[in-house]
């Protein structure tokens, strides 16, 4: 391969002598390895704060006027996107029906991984127009090399409909950014295993999406200080978490919390609103509605009209 070839390879992609003869090293010494690359990929998520926050704030006006946030990938991406889709409504009760991830292959892939349909150009593009996007959707693609031809055409074909996009990469020269209103690149650099982006790439893309969706959140007013105030308690240990965050921020008991939490079916907002005061559901409801969901205000706003 001549130098210019080596030169337009993708980082992900570079071959490190530093690990020539790994397989040969002792066990430890190879987990330290991958260790560094782990972290390594962790914090390149730093260099990317300013577009990931440009991200959430484009993402949450579009949930908030009632569109979607719709996740597109393929391979490891893919699922990397998939896993953090599927937290969402779990987390922030946001809407399932504004959480939407299409992925090379279909759900088929979670099942058997395998690289063919990321290669097909027009799968992405079927998948963008079946989705039927606007301009109050934000559609979030995510591809390590950036140059992954269902991610880079679907995206494409994306930002023809007017809605947002965002692209997540792992190359500074990815051909995905060209398609993107946000660009988001991920300097992971190249991982101990050649073209492993599962690793470095992935660790780098899964702390994106983290910070991606819980940025969002806290932007719809679905964080309170620092605790999750729209989270679904649907089992024993969400139930318990929920009466603790209701008694810490209404300043109250966990038994006073547990109550206010029954009154209000389970919901917690509205439950917080309760256990601060506020006569009933209803009137914790119109509350909430009153300031478009966001607690802090509606606290204010109780704090200020019934309690003075």
């Amino acid at each position: 391969m001549g130098d210019a070839g080596f030169m337009a390879m993708p980082r992900t992609e570079v071959v490190e002598d530093r690990f020539e003869g790994i397989d040969l090293w002792p066990t430890a010494d190879a987990l330290a390895a991958l260790a560094e690359g782990q972290i390594r990929g962790a914090m390149s998520v730093r260099g990317a704060i300013p577009a990931l926050a440009a991200a959430a704030e484009r993402a949450a006006e579009c949930l908030a006027k009632g569109g979607r946030l719709v996740y597109f990938g393929a391979g490891s991406s893919g699922l990397l996107a998939l896993v953090d889709a599927l937290e969402i409504p779990q987390t922030f009760s946001v809407p399932q029906s504004q959480i939407l991830v299409l992925m090379a292959g279909g759900m088929a892939m979670t099942e058997t991984l395998t690289g063919g349909p990321e290669d097909i150009a027009e799968l992405g593009v079927a998948d963008i127009e079946a989705a039927r996007l606007g301009p109050d959707d934000c559609v979030v693609a995510a591809s390590a090399s950036g140059s992954t031809p269902y991610t880079v055409a679907g995206l494409e074909a994306a930002r023809k409909t007017g809605a947002a996009t965002v692209a997540i990469a792992c190359n500074a020269s990815a051909p995905l950014f060209a398609h993107a209103h946000i660009a988001v690149f991920l300097d992971s650099g190249p991982e101990v295993l050649a073209g492993s982006t599962r690793m470095a790439a992935g660790t780098a893309q899964k702390a994106a999406f983290n910070m991606l969706s819980t940025m969002i959140a806290i932007r719809l007013g679905h964080v309170v200080d620092g605790q999750m105030v729209n989270v679904r308690a649907d089992n024993a240990k969400l139930r318990g978490r929920a009466a603790r965050i209701i008694a810490r921020i209404a300043r109250v008991d966990e038994k006073t919390g547990i109550a206010a939490l029954d009154a209000a079916d389970g919901e917690v907002k509205p439950a917080i609103l309760i256990a601060a005061g506020a006569a009933d559901a209803a009137r914790a409801e119109q509350l909430l509605a009153a300031h478009k969901g966001n607690l802090r205000a509606a606290l204010a706003a109780l704090g200020t009209r019934e309690t003075a």
